[in-house]
Protein backbone atom coordinates (compact mmCIF):
# COMPACT_ATOMS: atom_id res chain seq x y z
CA UNK A 1 0.00 0.00 0.00
CA UNK A 2 1.54 3.44 -0.82
CA UNK A 3 0.65 6.25 1.44
CA UNK A 4 1.28 9.58 0.27
CA UNK A 5 1.77 12.72 2.45
CA UNK A 6 -0.59 15.92 1.98
CA UNK A 7 0.95 19.11 1.86
CA UNK A 8 0.73 21.60 4.52
CA UNK A 9 -2.77 23.85 3.41
CA UNK A 10 -1.59 27.99 3.24
CA UNK A 11 -3.89 30.61 4.76
CA UNK A 12 -5.37 32.49 2.42
CA UNK A 13 -4.45 35.88 4.53
CA UNK A 14 -1.44 36.27 7.06
CA UNK A 15 -2.90 36.31 10.58
CA UNK A 16 -1.46 38.51 13.38
CA UNK A 17 0.16 37.57 16.51
CA UNK A 18 -1.97 37.70 20.08
CA UNK A 19 0.90 39.69 21.21
CA UNK A 20 1.42 42.63 18.77
CA UNK A 21 -0.20 45.49 17.98
CA UNK A 22 -3.10 45.90 15.93
CA UNK A 23 -5.06 48.66 14.70
CA UNK A 24 -9.09 48.12 15.76
CA UNK A 25 -11.13 49.19 12.94
CA UNK A 26 -8.69 49.55 10.35
CA UNK A 27 -10.32 48.84 6.64
CA UNK A 28 -7.98 47.77 3.77
CA UNK A 29 -8.60 48.85 0.45
CA UNK A 30 -10.07 51.93 -1.26
CA UNK A 31 -13.06 53.31 0.51
CA UNK A 32 -15.06 55.90 -0.10
CA UNK A 33 -16.12 59.05 2.49
CA UNK A 34 -19.41 58.71 3.35
CA UNK A 35 -20.66 61.94 1.93
CA UNK A 36 -19.44 60.64 -1.58
CA UNK A 37 -21.29 57.53 -1.09
CA UNK A 38 -24.83 59.54 -0.43
CA UNK A 39 -23.50 62.05 -3.67
CA UNK A 40 -23.50 58.89 -5.90
CA UNK A 41 -26.78 57.38 -4.49
CA UNK A 42 -28.30 60.67 -5.07
CA UNK A 43 -27.08 60.82 -8.89
CA UNK A 44 -28.65 57.21 -9.42
CA UNK A 45 -31.75 58.48 -8.20
CA UNK A 46 -31.68 60.94 -10.87
CA UNK A 47 -30.35 58.93 -13.69
CA UNK A 48 -32.84 56.33 -12.70
CA UNK A 49 -35.38 59.01 -12.61
CA UNK A 50 -34.93 60.44 -16.01
CA UNK A 51 -34.42 57.20 -17.85
CA UNK A 52 -38.02 56.67 -16.37
CA UNK A 53 -39.43 59.63 -17.85
CA UNK A 54 -37.40 59.17 -20.94
CA UNK A 55 -39.37 55.62 -21.82
CA UNK A 56 -42.60 57.41 -19.87
CA UNK A 57 -42.64 59.80 -23.01
CA UNK A 58 -41.46 57.10 -25.52
CA UNK A 59 -44.33 55.13 -24.91
CA UNK A 60 -47.00 58.15 -24.71
CA UNK A 61 -45.43 58.84 -28.27
CA UNK A 62 -45.47 55.54 -29.69
CA UNK A 63 -42.19 55.40 -30.16
CA UNK A 64 -41.05 52.46 -27.40
CA UNK A 65 -41.52 48.93 -28.77
CA UNK A 66 -41.20 47.20 -25.97
CA UNK A 67 -43.22 48.78 -23.19
CA UNK A 68 -41.86 45.87 -20.16
CA UNK A 69 -39.48 48.82 -20.81
CA UNK A 70 -41.34 51.11 -18.92
CA UNK A 71 -41.70 49.18 -15.86
CA UNK A 72 -38.79 48.20 -15.78
CA UNK A 73 -37.18 51.76 -15.73
CA UNK A 74 -40.27 52.58 -13.11
CA UNK A 75 -39.17 49.61 -10.79
CA UNK A 76 -35.50 50.88 -11.55
CA UNK A 77 -36.18 54.32 -10.25
CA UNK A 78 -38.55 53.18 -7.49
CA UNK A 79 -35.73 51.06 -5.93
CA UNK A 80 -33.03 53.47 -6.34
CA UNK A 81 -35.10 55.93 -4.05
CA UNK A 82 -35.94 53.27 -1.83
CA UNK A 83 -32.08 52.22 -1.05
CA UNK A 84 -31.83 56.28 -0.87
CA UNK A 85 -34.05 56.72 1.78
CA UNK A 86 -33.23 53.48 3.71
CA UNK A 87 -29.38 55.35 3.69
CA UNK A 88 -30.89 58.39 4.89
CA UNK A 89 -32.67 56.37 7.61
CA UNK A 90 -30.20 54.62 9.07
CA UNK A 91 -27.38 57.87 9.05
CA UNK A 92 -29.95 59.43 11.25
CA UNK A 93 -30.54 56.12 13.26
CA UNK A 94 -26.60 56.40 13.70
CA UNK A 95 -26.34 60.03 14.60
CA UNK A 96 -29.10 59.81 16.78
CA UNK A 97 -27.27 56.68 18.93
CA UNK A 98 -24.11 58.47 18.91
CA UNK A 99 -25.57 61.58 20.21
CA UNK A 100 -27.31 58.99 22.96
CA UNK A 101 -23.60 58.18 24.04
CA UNK A 102 -22.31 59.67 27.10
CA UNK A 103 -18.35 60.28 27.84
Amino acid sequence: MNIQTMAAIRPLWETTGAGEDTVVGHISGPTLPFADIFQSTIETVRETEADYTEKEYLLATGQLDNPAELTIAATQASMSLDLLIQLRNRALESYNELMRISM
